[in-house]
């Protein structure tokens, strides 16, 4: 590593001028790129260099003083939590990752909102007579949606400011670089691609030809599917109009044919008969649902599956047993601080149970991980990333079926 040379020092996100734009990427200024630019390194920082600090004062200071005044070890993640919020490095840390979240998304939310009206001309000219675009104006958004505004979006994916509106989409699709300091690639769509290369190395043989996918917002996670299995039709389903109708302009911007947007819930798909479905996946979305809602989208996925079709879900590892309290504790952050208020319950969920209550047998259950797919020459790659933030690190874990 020369010295004359600075960059070769740097090991934080990629500049986002690199990312990969699309006919209904909004156009960002230069103050704009820099304010990115500047919150993606903040959470890098974050993870890199103040979350050791942290585990350090929970070892050193914030267990030996709970100890001392209970006279035992602390118990849970719960207990955890509760003490490290009296220590200043645990208070630091979480008031820093809480601005940078709000920051993110009203940098991203301006962004949107000043170009809203164009954005939403360009979405009805892509989108407008294509029956690949179904929306239905009289679906009723679960109060588990509606009160939420989910990871401090104001409106969430649902929210519409004025017909034929796209901004929160636009809004998730080009400022979440932020959240994952660009180790999700040019398109955001690493995770995607991780999961198709998964199903390919794991089921050489499987040869979908309707794939599902639930909650699949602008289809950051779908359209890699798609594009790895071209015989086969993609389905996004989700609750909000604004992130379909971006989603389908932004699948035909970037030349991506197979795929159809549906606004729908997925705890009542009946739209689609049973066995409709080879692969059914949903993609960092079962966080964001109730208990009940939760259950009753894994009972439509085994209806709606096919025989040797599977069932795959994609998120942040369970709260087992042998993962440390300290590491529990700082996950369940997102739950109190990051509006995710389903995230803890359904991290503490025996998901094997659920999937078998929803009809699925024990041996027809599947476990994996994956990590992100990215762009070597533009991106780093998540595989060789060891900054761990609990919870924004480009890698999950995978539980499904098979019938």
């Amino acid at each position: 590593m020369s010295r004359n040379d600075p960059a070769a020092d740097y090991d934080g996100p990629p500049d986002y001028r690199v990312i990969g734009r699309h006919a209904l990427f909004p156009q960002t200024s230069h103050d704009e790129i820099e304010r990115i630019n500047f919150l993606a390194q903040m959470n890098r920082h974050l993870a890199a260099n103040v979350v050791p600090g942290v585990k350090q004062a929970y070892e050193k200071r914030v267990v030996p003083a709970f100890e001392a005044a209970e006279g035992r070890p602390i118990a849970n993640r719960h207990e955890a939590r509760k003490a490290l919020l009296a220590d200043p490095a645990f208070q630091t840390w979480s008031a820093m990752r809480r601005m940078t979240m709000e920051q993110r998304q009203q940098a991203g939310r301006w962004t949107a909102l000043r170009q809203s009206e164009q954005l939403a001309e360009k979405a009805r000219e892509l989108t407008e007579g294509d029956d690949r675009l179904k929306l239905d104006p009289a679906l009723q958004q679960p109060r588990y949606v509606s009160a939420v505004d989910h990871h401090c979006m104001p409106g969430s994916y649902h929210t519409e400011y004025f017909p034929g509106d796209v901004t929160n989409g636009a809004n998730y699709d080009h400022a979440g670089f932020v959240t994952t300091s660009g180790l999700l690639g040019k398109y955001s769509d690493g995770g995607g691609h991780a999961v198709a290369r998964w199903v390919k190395r794991n089921l050489p043989d499987f040869q979908p030809r309707q794939i599902l996918e639930i909650g699949g917002t602008v289809g950051h996670s779908s359209l890699p599917l798609a594009q790895a299995f071209p015989e086969a039709e993609m389905t996004i389903v989700d609750l909000g109009a604004p992130v379909l109708r971006y989603g389908l302009g932004r699948a035909k911007s970037l030349g991506v044919d197979n795929v159809r947007f549906v606004q729908a819930s997925g705890e009542d798909l009946s739209i689609f008969p049973d066995a409709s479905f080879d692969w059914i996946q949903t993609t960092m979305f079962l966080h964001e649902l109730s208990t009940g809602s939760l259950r009753r989208i894994m009972a439509e996925t085994r209806r709606l599956l096919k025989p040797g079709g599977i069932v795959l879900h994609v998120e942040q590892p369970q709260y087992a047993p042998e993962m440390p309290l300290f590491e529990q504790a700082m996950r369940d952050w997102d739950a109190y601080y990051n509006n995710e208020p389903f995230w803890s319950r359904m991290h503490e969920m025996d998901l094997d149970a659920e999937m078998i209550a929803a009809g699925f047998a024990r041996d027809q259950l599947i476990h994996g991980g994956v990590t992100a797919v990215v762009d070597r020459d533009l991106f780093p790659d998540a595989a060789d990333d060891d900054k761990e933030d609990y919870g924004r690190k480009a890698a999950w874990h995978v539980i499904g079926a098979t019938v």
